[in-house]
């Protein structure tokens, strides 16, 4: 038996989506429409990040990703997902050599 909460939750989003295609006037083939919190289930969040569903499974293991439980589903939330992906941001080399001088010239002004 599915969530109710779920189903409404999908139902609105078709409705959304079926507005915003009347209203631009082309069609927008299965373009899921994410909200700022939206609670997303394992299948969504794999889908959103392009991962297997084990991979999320996996992730939640090792509490490497943010989520909440609620008996026996997982549920993650959209801005935290993101928030959890920028964590990961690798420095370009600019970046790299702006710090490197940074901390080269307060080094010089500490001797002095």
């Amino acid at each position: 038996m599915e969530n109710p909460f779920e189903i409404i939750i999908q139902r609105l989003d078709s409705i959304e989506r079926l507005l915003i295609e009347m209203k631009s006037g082309s069609r927008i083939e299965n373009a899921p429409i994410w909200k700022g919190n939206e609670l997303m289930n394992v299948q969504q969040v794999a889908e959103y990040l392009s991962l297997a569903v084990q991979t999320i499974y996996s992730l939640v293991h090792k509490m490497e990703i943010p989520n909440f439980k609620r008996g026996k589903r997982l549920y993650f939330k959209r801005t935290e997902i993101d928030d959890w992906i920028g964590q990961s941001r690798r420095k370009t080399m600019v970046e790299i050599e702006q710090e490197a001088s940074n901390y080269l010239i307060r080094k010089r002004k500490a001797k002095f």
